[in-house]
């Protein structure tokens, strides 16, 4: 019968039932004890020796031993095998206690005066009443025992023929139906308690579930499987509290992808998305020290290590890291290539806020990507004092008076066939009330920045091309336009309004952008360029070599010029791998039919070494240095003057 079952049909009602009769059982043994020392006292007189000493003593020492037991049960876990023994070892020794004590009240029963004998009818229903109580979640052994001890003494008692006594079985038996009753009940309640509480603790357990899925997903990146940056600046915080703590250093990094945009271009996103999560990997092996690696966003990193580096130590990491980065990425019919550049930044040294350190680590590596592209750069003074002097000149710059402050300059470029002038490129110049002279390689990266070239070139773009309408119609005016610039289609239709109205026929304008402008967003870039070649004017990749130099971006933007970076001058000479790459440029705008400028020319020996390459167009000091406006007037003159004055000399 389910009743009497022994065992619990569950697991957690199992563990229930042990919990509870670690607590109940040493109470029922206790009370069987003080119960049974008292009745055989009140016999010591008028029983044998074996009945109040000997068959009691041995009950008491079992009882005892049971009571120990449980006692050293509360508390400790038990498994479940050893949880079935203890509740089948208490269903038998319910049986054989009861039994025993039964058997033992009984055979004091006949000794002593009406007074002992009604101890001995309340020593086994008061005793048994309180061990069922005892007993009452585990259903087999409170029945066991209610059958054992109760039972006899009612019916004894019930069949004694002294009204007293009859009546007194009557009420036990009374006593024991509402106490089964309520025990039934009770049980029922507390299996019922039992199994809300293990469905309340499966629901918990999958809330807790469903708690760290969506905080694994919050904190980390879905594609990679790296910590995400939520997650990064979360241990960034921690781990600088640590450090200010316990005063020691430790070292923040910002890794970025070099050429990531033109493999993702070329290959397609999930090529892209594989190159991304194998540099992860890279990023995450043993370089010998402790590192944190994340995923920032797109093609950059963060990392965060917990050691005390010197810049040389820093330096040696952030070159293995480069190295690792730079190794080919194989996949299935494609082969990648790309490098990473690097910037860390030390705590306490470049910053003790978190966000500080971010963006100390963050300037280092721009610093890196902008001159020593594919290497590590450790955030120093000498970055501190550039960005304190970035600082004042976005403050001057955002209260600058375009009129009074900025002036446009112009530098040639000369055809080296005609030796003539064939156009110029206009180019900034700022002269702030507080900072005085400020050179454009400082105030326009800052501008690009801080977003306010947004507002600055329609107003350059305005003025040059006020300027060349005064120009002789063969003439071109070069133009930069900005990341900013091509990356807003509102901008794009607020220049091409100016150049529409400003009566500088289109086809005389030249716009030019760098890679670096056209990677941030290439979809927009190529729609921008679209846009500004379906107008007349023609577009001129800026800086070429000196960026990354990707073909697909000659093959898919309309480009009508490339421009040489000047880098490529410096000294320059006939061996030079230099001089190489400049011919293989030349040759390959020959072969797309684009035209080629080179910059920087400023030594007649350049101009010898480039004449032999097929070079046209040159821009440089060796020509004319940049010039006001109103200067371009005689400049024109004088060059012409000169041409006539060649020309007669010939003819002479």
């Amino acid at each position: 019968m389910p009743w009497f079952r022994p065992v619990p049909p569950t697991p957690e009602l199992l563990k229930a039932q042990v919990r509870a009769f670690s607590r109940q059982v040493p109470m029922m043994y206790a009370l069987v004890l003080v119960n049974t020392i008292a009745l055989s006292a009140t016999h010591l007189d008028n029983s044998p020796p074996l009945l109040t000493l000997g068959f009691p003593g041995l009950l008491g020492v079992i009882s005892l031993v049971r009571l120990v037991t449980w006692w050293r049960a509360r508390g400790t876990t038990i498994d479940q095998a050893g949880a079935k023994r203890m509740l089948r070892q208490t269903l038998v020794f319910a049986g054989v206690l009861g039994l025993g004590f039964t058997l033992w009240a009984f055979s004091l029963f006949p000794y002593g005066d009406a007074f002992t004998k009604a101890h001995v009818v309340f020593y086994m229903a008061i005793t048994a009443i309180g061990c069922v109580f005892c007993l009452m979640h585990m259903r087999a052994a409170a029945f066991l025992l209610t059958a054992i001890v109760v039972g006899p003494i009612a019916v004894f008692l019930l069949a004694s023929g002294n009204p007293v006594l009859t009546a007194i079985g009557f009420n036990m038996a009374l006593v024991a139906i509402a106490m089964l009753v309520i025990l039934l009940i009770s049980y029922r309640d507390f299996s019922n308690l039992v199994e809300s509480q293990r469905g309340l603790e499966e629901r918990q357990a999958e809330i807790q579930s469903l708690s760290d899925d969506y905080l694994r997903m919050a904190n980390l990146d879905g594609l990679t499987g790296l910590p995400n940056r939520r997650q990064f600046f979360s241990r960034l915080q921690r781990v600088t509290d640590q450090a200010a703590a316990e005063g020691r250093r430790f070292a923040v990094g910002v890794i970025d992808l070099d050429g990531f945009k033109p493999v993702n271009d070329a290959y397609g996103h999930a090529v892209g998305d594989r190159v991304l999560v194998e540099a992860g990997e890279r990023l995450g092996r043993n370089h010998g020290q402790p590192l944190f690696v994340a995923r920032l966003g797109g093609d950059e990193y963060g990392l965060i290590i917990e050691a005390d580096l010197a810049p040389e130590a820093l330096q040696r990491l952030g070159a293995d890291l480069c190295a690792a980065l730079r190794e080919p990425y194989c996949f299935p019919g494609v082969t990648a290539q790309v490098s990473g550049s690097v910037g860390f930044a030390v705590y306490p040294q470049a910053a003790t806020a978190p966000n500080l350190l971010y963006e100390r680590a963050d300037y280092a590596l721009y610093h890196a990507k902008q001159n020593i592209r594919g290497a590590a750069v450790v955030f120093s003074a000498d970055h501190e004092t550039a960005i304190k002097t970035a600082g004042l000149i976005e403050q001057a710059l955002r209260h600058a008076d375009m009129d009074t402050e900025f002036r446009l300059a112009f530098q040639p470029l000369v055809d080296i066939r005609s030796e003539r002038t064939v156009g110029f490129e206009a180019l900034a110049r700022w002269t702030s009330p507080t900072l005085g002279v400020v050179s454009p390689g400082d105030f326009v990266p800052v501008a690009e920045r801080s977003g306010l070239i947004a507002r600055m070139s329609p107003v350059l773009l305005s003025w040059a091309l006020d300027a060349a309408k005064t120009w002789p119609e063969d003439q071109r005016l070069s133009f930069n336009l900005s990341v900013r610039d091509i990356a807003s289609p509102e901008q794009i239709a607020r220049i091409i309004e100016i150049i529409e109205l400003s009566g500088v026929d289109p086809g005389r304008i030249d716009l030019e952008v760098t890679e670096t402008a056209v990677m941030r967003d290439f979809d927009q870039a190529a729609r921008s360029l679209a846009a500004l070649k379906a107008l007349g004017v023609r577009i001129a990749l800026d800086d070429f070599g000196a960026g990354y130099s990707s073909l697909s971006y000659v093959h898919r933007l309309p480009i009508d010029k490339l421009k040489i970076d000047g880098s490529f001058m410096r000294g320059l000479g006939a061996a030079d791998k230099r001089r190489a790459i400049v011919k293989t440029i030349l040759d390959l705008c020959r072969n797309l039919g684009l035209d080629c400028v080179v910059e920087g020319v400023e030594e007649p020996e350049q101009l010898v070494l480039l004449r032999p390459l097929g070079c046209r167009v040159v821009q440089g000091f060796l020509f004319a240095r940049p010039m006001p406006g109103e200067a371009v007037a005689g400049y024109l003159a004088a060059e012409r003057g000169e041409a006539d004055a060649v020309e007669l000399r010939s003819a002479g």
